[in-house]
């Protein structure tokens, strides 16, 4: 057999969260780029359809396998990163699932069940994958390792549109992120965050839905014009990854098209946006 060539070359990989958006994306790219990988998600159908959309898209990917795995249990992320034991153990992990519940709403109107499952996944899953990550490196002998952990720009602005809950957890696992970056970095296991902005995702789609004014209130913000596409935040997650990324640790890895350094937006039509690979 040949030897595995990319940028991820014979290393194992983990993503929560793998059945669509950033998850998928990221995914496909990992594959192609000579990782193995497997893909996580709570739900199984959609895993299947995932995968089926990866190996058509990457006929000679090496391995790449499903877990349906709760994020929210332990249990599930322990059965989930052990599952690559047999691979060598984990190399890369993207702590990548997460909600965005349409109950959540200010600090008035959310309920407390919508609070604590937020937490639950957002928050709770990202640490149980960063703990059992850690955990599986050390067991490998592994001299280094990349966690990324999904975060989101509402951890860095605020919004008059509030999703307390979200942004809540997102906040967490910046400051969460940060500190495992300084606690592992002798170890050589890098952490950082993505925060991508508003996305052109089933996620956030679903949930504007066809509000006109809802979904304004937010494009107009991009000095682009437009939402991002999830493949450009698979770029960054890859590039985190990578061995090319190997000085860069504990950071908030913004990825937003400049929403975040606006003031006021340009005016004229927006940009084009690239491609996905999975739709």
């Amino acid at each position: 057999m040949a030897e595995p060539r990319g940028r991820l070359a014979g290393k194992n990989a983990i993503v929560t969260g793998a059945a669509g958006g950033i998850g998928l994306e990221t995914t496909i790219l990992f594959a192609r780029e000579g990782a193995n990988v497997l893909m996580s998600d709570i739900s199984g159908p959609s895993l299947e359809k995932a995968i089926a959309r990866v190996k058509e898209l990457v006929p000679n990917a090496g391995k790449v396998e499903t877990k349906i795995t709760d994020v929210s249990k332990e249990a599930d992320i322990e059965a989930m990163v052990a599952h690559v034991d047999p691979w060598g153990g984990v190399d890369v992990i993207f702590n990548n699932a997460g909600i965005m519940h349409a109950d959540d709403a200010d600090a008035i109107d959310t309920p407390e069940k919508i609070w604590d499952l937020t937490q639950a996944i957002n928050v709770k899953g990202v640490w149980f994958g960063s703990k059992h990550a850690v955990l599986s490196l050390r067991k490998h002998g592994k001299k280094k390792g990349s966690i990324i952990n999904t975060a989101s720009v509402v951890a860095l602005v605020g919004s008059a549109t509030p999703q307390l809950a979200y942004t809540a957890s997102k906040g967490a696992v910046l400051a969460l992120t940060r500190e495992l970056a300084m606690c592992h970095a002798r170890e050589g296991f890098r952490f950082n965050a993505l925060c991508p902005a508003p996305l052109n995702t089933p996620l956030l789609q679903d949930w504007l839905g066809d509000d006109a004014a809802k979904r304004h209130r937010r494009e107009v913000h991009f000095p682009t014009g437009r939402f991002g596409e999830a493949v450009e935040q698979a770029q960054a997650v890859l590039f985190l990854a990578s061995d090319e990324s190997s000085f860069v640790n504990g950071t908030d890895f913004v990825v937003d098209g400049g929403m975040t350094r606006c003031y006021i937006t340009p005016e004229g039509p927006p940009t084009e946006p690239p491609k996905n690979n999975a739709r």
